[in-house]
């Protein structure tokens, strides 16, 4: 039965049974390629020793697959006409728990105690793009036990999540990646493998959750802060970024003598800040 949601033929005829309509503001786009929902599960690592929290699980697609690997797969899904369908497409998974509602107001936390015991879970998603951050920053900001979590995004913004400093695609999203985790493309997948077709490309990323911060700073939330404030205003020194922004209350005398001790020019520009520099200019400033 494993083969049952993978390809189109399957897919269109429970789509049509149901008279489903795509809609979107949830950015629906159903995967259609066996081989990609074997890469997915196979470089998430799933195992019957694991709950896979899967997030948007659409008609139940890759749910399937994730049932015949995983030991207890909870699916969270918003789009209340799905519902009756997953009932359907996964009836005969006596693992698979559903919840209709809406991810970013998940205790993911309790979920994990529940059916878990606590220990570390794997999610993995092919996400609506217009959700992708504040999904993957929610995860890790809340500090859920998670061991990797394994996403089919928008190919631009996978590349984000793994760029270095001074590239046009840096930004506050690759820092806040590479503090809680190890980012690796797995695999990049085009428009054609989904249902309705995306008019960009996607691929497969791994982030699997560093064990300790690769970076160590007196206060995490202040960190982030200074950062997403220079990138705000990309095409601003890293001293009027964060002189203008509303949430930081340092003086312009402080900014600067924090960049100077730091050895880094009056004019330097925040996308050419390292994670560790951060973490330094964070620790000067709140000391000052």
């Amino acid at each position: 039965m494993g083969e049952k949601l993978g390809n189109p033929k399957n897919t269109i005829e429970v789509i049509q049974k149901y008279g489903f309509a795509f809609q979107k503001k949830f950015g629906q786009n159903f995967l259609i390629d066996p081989h990609v929902l074997e890469k997915i599960i196979a470089s998430a690592g799933v195992t019957k020793d694991d709950m896979v929290l899967e997030i948007g699980p659409g008609i139940g697609t890759m749910t399937q697959y994730l049932a015949e690997s995983a030991g207890r797969v909870v699916a969270v899904e918003i789009d209340n006409n799905l519902i009756p369908i997953l009932q359907e497409t996964l009836k005969d998974y006596d693992n698979v728990t559903v919840i209709h509602n809406d991810i970013l107001k998940v205790d993911i936390a309790e979920l994990a105690e529940k059916y878990n015991g606590g220990r570390p879970i794997k999610v993995v998603a092919n996400l609506p793009y217009y959700i992708t951050t504040p999904i993957i920053m929610g995860l890790f900001e809340s500090h859920v036990p998670i061991d990797n979590i394994t996403v089919m995004v928008q190919k631009e913004v996978a590349d984000r999540m793994q760029e270095g400093p001074g590239s046009k695609n840096y930004g506050a999203l690759s820092l806040a990646v590479q503090y809680y985790a190890e980012p690796y493309i797995v695999a990049n997948v085009p428009p054609n493998c989904f249902i309705p077709r995306p008019s960009v490309g996607s691929a497969v990323i791994r982030l699997t959750r560093h064990k300790d911060a690769p970076v160590q700073t007196e206060d995490e939330q202040m960190m982030f802060r200074l950062i997403r404030a220079s990138f705000n205003q990309r095409r601003k020194t890293l001293q009027n970024g964060l002189n203008n922004a509303s949430d930081l209350h340092f003086t312009k005398e402080q900014i600067a003598s924090a960049i100077e001790s730091m050895g880094l020019p009056p004019a330097v520009r925040g996308e050419t800040l390292t994670l560790e520099q951060f973490a330094k200019l964070t620790d000067l400033l709140v000391e000052a």
